[in-house]
């Protein structure tokens, strides 16, 4: 079989090093199509594909006309919103992710921009730490569940809302559960965001979940640009100068939130989430690997389309 790693980021070296170690172990042929510009250069590379590796590449319906052979799509990540799963089911293509994989690398960066944002985007001016300080965590998936951990090395008292996580594995994680969405935000002094871009969540969090926040709340952002309601992200801002938006993707809105309220809101110049060498390595890895299992025996536990 071919699997073909598409990448406009590529892979760390040592990353594809890994890859196709898996891919020869388990008798398949590497292809590597790395900083491609154009989409017809992929429709060209995904040709005669058996199985095929992403990064944040768009995989849409028009890649997968163009890809007669494929069999399985994995996305080298947790998140998966940049594959049609819609089109690939239809195809009857298995589509993946490999979840767990960046979630240390992500959860590391909220604290990354969380201490900024108490330190005053280190403008040299009086700031405020974490211990004891409340956090709460929307969604207690494989970030949510590092975000706690390291929050706990902290010295914070961190809950989560999560309706699709059991009570019991939250409290085992030493987080208490929160049932109710506004009181996650309305009790926590800051609030860090995991929820995947949904047609629920879209534009879900946006001026009346923002304002509820404490004085001086901070929303760190580090899933996904689409689930915050920027006009309503604005208005909170304003009505709140107390209130900090700091986020691993720029809004739309990013240059008039930046000009508008200088101080209180900061944006990653790129999704940098999973930009670890380690992240990078152990998502690249998984993939092949998931793609090895997939071949060999039909292992589809990590697919997520129907």
């Amino acid at each position: 079989m071919k699997i073909l790693v598409a990448t406009e980021k590529p892979f760390a070296p040592v990353a594809i090093e890994g890859i196709r170690r898996v891919a020869d172990e388990a008798g398949h042929e590497l292809a590597l199509l790395e900083k491609y510009t154009s989409a017809e250069e992929l429709y060209a590379a995904v040709a005669d594909a058996d199985a095929l590796i992403v990064r944040s590449d768009k995989v849409t319906a028009e890649v997968l006309a163009h890809a007669p052979k494929l069999k399985i799509v994995v996305r080298a990540g947790a998140g998966y919103d940049n594959v049609d799963l819609e089109a690939a089911s239809k195809l009857g293509i298995v589509v993946e992710n490999t979840p767990g994989q960046n979630s240390n690398a992500v959860a590391e960066l909220v604290f990354g921009m969380l201490i900024m944002a108490v330190r005053n985007m280190y403008a040299g001016t009086s700031g405020s730490e974490l211990l004891g300080k409340t956090l709460g965590i929307h969604a207690f998936g494989q970030v949510g569940r590092n975000v706690a951990r390291i929050a706990q090395g902290f010295g914070m008292e961190v809950s989560a809302f999560d309706p699709y996580c059991p009570d019991e594995v939250m409290e085992k994680a030493g987080v208490r559960p929160i049932h109710d969405l506004p009181a996650l935000y309305s009790e926590n002094k800051f609030v860090s965001l995991h929820i995947p871009a949904t047609p629920e969540t879209r534009r879900s969090v946006g001026f009346d979940l923002i304002t509820r926040l404490p004085q001086g709340g901070v929303l760190i952002n580090t899933a996904r640009k689409e689930v915050i309601d920027e006009e309503g992200l604005k208005k909170a801002l304003a009505e709140r100068p107390d209130l900090k938006y700091v986020a691993d993707i720029a809004p739309d809105n990013a240059a008039e939130l930046t000009a508008e309220f200088p101080g209180r809101v900061f944006f990653t110049p790129k999704k940098m989430g999973a930009q670890t060498s380690e992240a990078n390595i152990n998502a690249g890895i998984a993939a092949a690997r998931q793609i090895a299992a997939f071949f060999l025996n039909g292992d589809t536990r990590f697919q997520v389309n129907k």
